[in-house]
């Protein structure tokens, strides 16, 4: 029976501790494992890990390509097809169709992105929507259909 003053580790299960720099009894002396020469060999030797000796870096080898800019505006796309199909399902009131109504019935998924309205498939139903922004296209199948377009600002 094990008593816990008795309990003690498996065998091998801990290793001891490589005591670097005790002499040459210890295995671990003299160059205290850093082996010969080289920056890596001296003390407080510190370099980033990024850096190749001198070699031209990979990051600065490799060219620059293109352009990000940092004044894009990111939209929610909702297209024509997609409000056809919500007024089709949907009791709407006036037949208003707003973002608050699109996040609500999950055509867009977050309430604080704009909204861009596309053209893309049919529109049978008169709808007044409101959105940040309208493609042309989009702007011209609505107004045929009989419907109005506001943009709302945010």
């Amino acid at each position: 029976m094990d008593i816990l003053s008795n309990l003690k580790y498996a065998d091998g299960s801990i290793k001891k501790r490589k005591r670097i720099g005790r002499g040459p009894g210890s295995g671990h002396g003299k160059t205290s494992c850093r082996g010969m020469n080289g920056q890596k060999s001296r003390s407080g030797a510190k370099f980033k890990s990024w850096f190749e000796g001198g070699q031209m870096p990979l990051q600065r080898l490799i060219p620059k390509r293109g352009f990000k800019s940092p004044f894009r505006k990111e939209y929610q796309p909702v297209n024509i097809y997609s409000l056809n199909n919500l007024a089709n399902k949907v009791e709407l009131t006036d037949n208003k169709i707003t973002p608050d109504i699109l996040l609500k019935h999950r055509l867009i998924s977050n309430k604080n992105l704009p909204v861009k309205i596309l053209g893309v498939g049919e529109l049978k139903a008169k709808l007044n929507v409101e959105a940040h922004a309208f493609s042309k296209s989009a702007l011209e199948k609505i107004e045929a259909a009989g419907g109005k377009t506001t943009i709302v600002n945010k």
